[in-house]
């Protein structure tokens, strides 16, 4: 019975591949085509936990928690934060740094493909072992027996790749410094050569009553200071501003300031009329 369940495939099995393989193909292609990066890696994590169910489907419990836990729950999730923090947009490294890289990483791209379509067109199976007897030691034990005999060396490769990929990224995005950094002091006068915003600048929000940082603070007249917001904010035009409110309750509070006084005033001028009677 094993032996047969390893050559068949049951009607859920092949509806789950066709259902989640397509979803993980579309969300592949998202990934590339998504102009915004937050999008693109949104359906980067949706493809992984497609994966992770595919493992799982397979008998692979540890892959199927791990691609979870790690690649989807920190790296993807730290990239994404990251992204969301720094905000990247699609108008942002439009220039390429490295001349002809765009044919260069579509060149590599079609070799990869044609390699992956070689190698699955000449895998030749006579017989299916089954999950059982892969399984049959525990799944971590089967997968680390098989990483460190047989796959040994592709598995140093790959570990290979990754650190240079990483210290390659690392020296692409370092840039090394050209001169001194300044210090407080000549920073300081600098700006007092300047003659430019000697106080601290101001902090955002509106009186104390707003303290977001897509707010502006108001001057002494009532117009909104673009120094007390970001400039990536000011670029985006994602600047509220809330300024005609704050003066139309300044201007209430002044009415009801004068209304009172005036009230105040004319009980005091009774009371003083009455005393001189």
């Amino acid at each position: 019975m094993t032996q047969l369940a390893a050559y068949a495939t049951s009607t859920g099995e092949a509806f789950q591949f066709w259902v989640l393989g397509t979803v993980a193909v579309i969300g592949a292609l998202c990934t590339v085509f998504m102009k915004k990066a937050v999008h693109s890696a949104l359906c980067l994590a949706g493809t992984m936990i497609v994966l992770a169910v595919f493992y799982l489907a397979n008998g692979a419990y540890f892959l199927g928690i791990v691609q979870i836990v790690v690649y989807t729950g920190a790296i993807m999730m730290l990239f994404l934060f990251v992204v969301m923090l720094v905000g990247v947009t699609a108008a942002d490294s439009l220039k390429e740094t490295i001349k002809g890289q765009r044919w260069l990483a579509l060149l590599c791209g079609l070799g990869f493909g044609i390699l992956l379509v070689a190698g699955i067109g000449n895998a030749t199976l006579t017989e299916f072992n089954g999950l059982a007897q892969a399984n049959s030691g525990g799944n971590v034990e089967g997968l680390a027996a098989l990483i460190f005999t047989d796959y040994v060396f592709a598995f140093e490769l790959t570990g290979a790749l990754l650190i240079t990929a990483a210290v390659g990224a690392m020296v692409l995005t370092h840039r090394e410094r050209t001169e001194r950094a300044k210090t407080q002091r000549e920073l300081a006068e600098q700006r007092v050569r300047e003659g430019k915003h000697l106080p601290p600048l101001p902090a955002p929000g509106v009186y104390a009553r707003h303290n977001a940082v897509d707010i502006a603070g108001l001057l002494p007249d009532g117009t909104p200071s673009e120094l007390t917001v970001n400039k990536t904010l000011r670029d985006r035009g994602q600047i509220r501003d809330v300024s005609a409110q704050a003066l139309n309750d300044l201007k209430a509070l002044e009415r009801r300031a004068e209304d009172r006084l005036e009230r105040t005033n004319s009980g005091s001028s009774g009371k003083n009329g009455e005393a001189s009677q």
